[in-house]
């Protein structure tokens, strides 16, 4: 078995590495990793910074966007924001193929995915959310499958009574969406993009959806529906990280485009439209 050994300095910020190390991240970057904080939202962990007002977060912890557009998905949790170090990790990871990030990012998972323990089912099939074959022939790996791993192998540690089973090709991504521009047409061409391959294998199962980043949740919803239908039980999400709109006007189009889903129940709003913009704008949106 061949092992490859990185000298010299950090792959992230530069500064000479005192040792030999296959994951040449300087511990300084690993602590310098943000986690949540504040109030987040119960059911897709956005924060919940807003006055409560009308147009606010509610008394039960539940964000104006899940009020008006139900998610399909019961929660979705996060380890810290995307920003900073967790950015810098996790594109060290995905652009430029530094996979030995992967098994310090499934630490990060893990404690994520801890989150949900109290909650969640005892026994879960965990889906990576897949990349078009596409995009997976040009970058190589799948960052979602290959960071759910490890966080599973920290898991079998940590919670061994927990029945956590990867299920890497449940999920096929039919249509390559990332490089979609805005999110108002990345929500519209989430319609239909994913397909379950092997229906048999999720029905009356619980399903833990896992990815790197959640920016607007298109995805996560898109993804979650395609589950559900194909017989899941229920749907949790976990990601490495949760992006957070900086402008809160409320973006009617998510709620439009739900609502012309038969599967998912709504309440109609007539709240003015302003597009949100995210702090991952350029990133696929999960």
């Amino acid at each position: 078995m061949s092992c490859t050994v990185f000298l010299d300095s950090c792959s992230v910020c530069g500064s000479p590495l005192p040792r030999l190390s296959s994951v040449p991240i300087c511990a300084a970057c690993w602590s310098e990793v943000p986690v949540q904080s504040g109030s987040l939202c119960s059911r897709c962990g956005d924060t919940l910074d807003q006055p409560q007002n009308s147009f606010g977060p509610d008394p039960q912890g539940i964000c104006r966007v899940c009020r008006l557009a139900a998610p399909p998905f019961v929660k979705a949790v996060a380890y810290g924001p995307y920003e900073g170090r967790t950015r810098d990790l996790i594109h060290a990871l995905k652009y430029d193929g530094l996979r030995p990030a992967a098994r310090g990012l499934g630490k990060l998972l893990a404690d994520a995915i801890l989150q949900l323990a109290p909650e969640a089912p005892p026994e879960m099939i965990v889906v990576p959310v897949p990349l078009h074959r596409m995009k997976h022939a040009e970058r190589g790996f799948n960052q979602a499958r290959v960071v759910a791993a490890e966080a599973l192998s920290v898991l079998r540690r940590q919670a061994p009574d927990w029945h956590l089973t990867l299920a890497p090709s449940t999920l096929i991504r039919l249509r390559a969406t990332e490089s979609q521009a805005g999110l108002t047409q990345r929500r519209l061409n989430m319609r239909g993009a994913f397909r379950v391959s092997e229906p048999m294998l999720v029905g009356g199962r619980h399903i833990l959806l896992v990815a790197d980043i959640l920016t607007t949740g298109a995805t996560a919803r898109a993804a979650s529906r395609a589950l559900l239908e194909a017989g899941a039980e229920s749907v949790y999400v976990a990601t490495l990280a949760r992006a957070h709109r900086i402008d809160r006007a409320f973006d009617r189009s998510l709620v439009a485009s739900e609502n012309t889903e038969p599967s998912t129940d709504l309440q109609a709003t007539n709240v003015h439209h302003r597009q949100a913009t995210m702090n991952a704008q350029n990133q696929p949106s999960f």
